[in-house]
């Protein structure tokens, strides 16, 4: 618990004051609308929606307002909202097959059933500042086509269908799925838990492990079966009807990792999978969400643990920004008090040790 210093509530009313004129900025320039913020930094609002654990577009902008643009900060904020809602209960699994395609990549075939999709992707722009943005110039329609209704079936389950990888694990229908919002994290913990812990992890962090698997610090090879973003369909059953009714669509980014090899004596070898899947168009987070999964099965799949990024504690329990900047940002409130008594208890050691046998220049140092 910390103690407020005298005058201290005074001084944070103040500082929450200046924290609202300096969020607004200079008056002369308009405020920015959640609209804007909505509209033309989505990919921000998507990562505070996945990592904050609610789909809200609207919300996610007022957080980011709020935080002055601090992405943690704003999921944070997010997660507290969340935290106060009644549960209803939990929607019906989601059939990404049947996704409404705005972006479908492949790296591991070039032709595919339904074809590629570049959709809005950074992936192929110059790394070139652009001068126009600066203008506020409108940018030229995209060209159009009529929606196709060749259907898109997954790369992974074409796979599937030559035994070329391991079946995708299916959990009894009668397994009741964990919650991280609403229970602690326990080890070990059951693939359900790890994937929900990687959906709300930090994209940083997740990012910086899954680039270390891929430099020897596990064992993960991946090619990246599949990317697709789009709309997906979310249904809730209904007990008063007795079937499921559609509540509503949400974008979705889905990631399929194609994986290296195993094989055994009994069994012909296979590519092994890693999966990611994270709110609205967030690839780089679902990428490296799915090769930290992978590398999260090595004990599945009787591989050594060697490397951090397959080690289950530490990656699950190091991977949330939120209690990460708790940890952190504490260390900037008031530790007077424990301060004065680690450096009350250096002071005595160092006179103690002044007073032994010591070299007399360590004991003039000491005094």
């Amino acid at each position: 618990m910390y103690v407020a210093v005298k005058g201290g509530e005074r001084a944070i009313e103040n500082a929450h004051r200046l924290l609202a004129h300096t969020r607004r900025g200079d008056r002369d320039v308009p405020e920015l609308t959640l609209a804007q913020i909505s509209e033309q930094l989505g990919l921000s609002v998507d990562r505070v929606m996945g990592e904050g654990s609610l789909y809200d577009r609207e919300l996610a902008a007022l957080a980011i307002k709020q935080a002055r643009g601090d992405l943690i900060e704003a999921i944070f904020l997010v997660r507290a909202f969340r935290a106060t809602l009644p549960r209803f209960g939990a929607t019906e699994p989601v059939e990404t097959g049947a996704m409404q395609v705005q972006r479908r990549v492949s790296s591991t075939f070039k032709d595919i059933p339904g074809g590629q999709i570049l959709g809005p992707t950074f992936d192929y722009t110059h790394r070139l500042l652009d001068p126009n943005l600066a203008q506020g110039f409108e940018p030229e329609a995209p060209a159009t086509a009529e929606a196709s209704d060749t259907p898109t079936p997954r790369v992974t389950d074409i796979l599937g269908r030559d035994g070329l990888i391991e079946s995708s694990p299916r959990a009894a229908a009668d397994t009741i799925v964990g919650d991280l919002t609403r229970e602690p994290l326990d080890f070990p913990a059951a693939r359900d838990l790890r994937l929900q812990n990687l959906a709300r992890a930090d994209e940083g962090f997740l990012l910086a492990l899954g680039y270390s698997t891929q430099r020897g610090y596990g064992r993960n090879h991946p090619f990246a079966g599949e990317i697709r973003f789009g709309e997906v369909e979310v249904e809730f059953f209904a007990e008063e009807v007795g079937f499921a009714v559609p509540l509503g669509s949400l974008e979705l980014t889905e990631c399929q990792m194609v994986n290296q090899f195993k094989g055994s004596a009994t069994e012909a070898p296979c590519f092994t999978r890693g999966y990611g899947l994270a709110f609205g168009q967030s690839e780089r987070k679902t990428m490296s969400m799915a090769l930290v999964d992978r590398s999260l099965r090595a004990r599945e799949l009787g591989e050594d643990v060697t490397a951090p990024a397959q080690d289950e504690e530490f990656v699950m329990s190091h991977s949330d920004n939120v209690q990460a900047t708790g940890f952190v940002e504490h260390l900037k409130l008031p530790h007077y008090v424990d301060f004065q008594s680690e450096l009350g208890l250096l002071r005595k050691l160092r006179k103690e040790f002044a007073e032994a046998d010591a070299p007399p220049s360590l004991k003039e140092a000491a005094e």
